[in-house]
């Protein structure tokens, strides 16, 4: 085990920091301990996968434990996970519940993954199904195709499949994953060219996201999704997003909004969009409900 002790001079929401990087519960590779005081990952580094545990001190220190090839790499990026790069303090709020969600919590920033390939992987299987059928597709992929976690991670954590991995996965048991065709290319063209998308971290903003779009399945959308976790990206807003766009609109002027009305709404933010799109989302709004809620789909009866 290696080990990293770290303080930030701003106050931190660990959990806050780290949430978007979970995947819904029963992430095999993403696991709070029992009594929430910690949290574990398992990810792929370039020098090989790497199991953490996350937890704060008393004293305000963050501390993290590290297993396996990708331990120290994983030791090394603990500021930047935990948003040492972020700006909040240059971020100004135009709308009063922004400013309100803004003030209750200051401890909400970006942090940076500092890896493409894990956040790539479920953002491209989240496109244009319901979170409960991309989770489900995470998680058996994860189980059936990547391996162990390394060192003493709880009971069935699992590394998430590398690019090869991924590559070598037959055509019938991505339909058992229920996984679409399209999703499935998007998937192997970034798995084909996996070194080269985790320049995106070092280019970052808009240049990192158009190095993202290049690869045939990656739009707008899930490049910002890319980006808003593996280099903190705070002006990446998913545009093209279901529900995103209505709940911007409804909490900020109080009617539904289309991608197009939401970029004018959010054009006071630039370069901090997202981040005002984060407060609203983390502020308990909840937008008027007019219809049915959109039904999974079960590719493996198809």
């Amino acid at each position: 085990m290696l080990s990293r002790e770290w303080r930030p001079d701003y106050r931190l929401d660990l959990s806050g920091v780290l949430a978007p990087l979970s995947r819904g519960r029963g992430d095999p590779a993403w696991r709070p301990d029992g009594a929430g005081a910690a949290i574990w990952r398992v990810s792929t580094t370039p020098d090989g996968p790497a199991t953490t545990r996350l937890h704060r001190r008393a004293d305000g220190a963050a501390v993290m434990d590290a297993w396996g090839p990708g331990a120290q790499w994983s030791l090394d990026g603990l500021p930047a996970l935990l948003g040492s790069g972020d700006r909040p303090d240059e971020f100004v709020a135009h709308h009063p519940l922004i400013a309100d969600t803004a003030r209750r919590m200051p401890g909400l920033r970006f942090g940076a993954s500092g890896r493409v390939w894990d956040v790539l992987v479920p953002a491209v299987l989240e496109q244009k199904v319901t979170g409960v059928e991309a989770r489900r597709s995470w998680r058996e992929l994860c189980r059936r195709f990547g391996d162990p976690a390394p060192g003493p991670a709880p009971d069935g954590m699992r590394v998430p499949p590398t690019p090869a991995q991924i590559r070598a996965v037959p055509d019938w048991e991505w339909h058992r994953a229920g996984v679409d065709n399209a999703r499935r290319r998007a998937i192997l063209a970034c798995a084909a060219v996996a070194y080269r998308l985790e320049a995106a971290c070092e280019l970052g903003g808009e240049s990192g996201r158009q190095l993202l779009r290049k690869v045939p399945g990656i739009g707008v959308w899930t490049a910002a999704e890319i980006a808003q976790r593996a280099w903190g990206d705070a002006d990446a807003v998913s545009f093209g997003d279901l529900h995103v766009p209505t709940l911007v609109g409804w909490a900020l002027v109080g009617r539904p909004l289309d991608d197009a009305g939401m970029l004018e709404v959010l054009a006071p933010y630039v370069p901090q969009r997202q981040r005002a799109v984060r407060y609203v989302e983390v502020s308990g709004f909840r937008r008027p409900r007019f219809g049915p809620r959109f039904s999974p789909r079960d590719y493996r009866a198809m």
